[in-house]
Parts: C-alpha cells; sequence; structure tokens
C-alpha cells in the first residue's frame, strides 16, 4: 500500500481504525500531508505495533 491509497479513503480508514482500537481518536489519526512518519510513530507507540503491521492492518480494510 503506498500512501496515496492510504489518502484515497483515509476518512473511511480513520473510522475502521477507530472501530478496530478503541482508544484511537481523531487527533491518533490526524493525517497532514509531509507528516504521515509522524502519525504513524504515534500509533505504532499507543497500540505496540509496527508500522507493517499497521500498514497490513489499514489494507485489510480495502
Amino acid at each position: 500500500m503506498n500512501l496515496t491509497e492510504l489518502k484515497g479513503n483515509w476518512h473511511e480508514t480513520k473510522e475502521k481504525l477507530k472501530q478496530k482500537f478503541g482508544i484511537l481518536i481523531d487527533s491518533d489519526l490526524t493525517l497532514i500531508e509531509g507528516k504521515e512518519e509522524e502519525m504513524f510513530g504515534k500509533l505504532q507507540i499507543k497500540l505496540g505495533r509496527t508500522k507493517e503491521d499497521l500498514l497490513k492492518i489499514i489494507s485489510e480494510f480495502k
């Protein structure tokens, strides 16, 4: 999954992530141009998952 695909349906994906991981809030999932790595870093810390794990989970929503 590349960044363009990720951004394409981010609103839907964000909602699905919040459903799957109840501890996530909107500010954890704010996707800002140029700060994608920062968002993934926050998610890695909060969920205890690797970036690869997170991308795999996100790709399963498609």
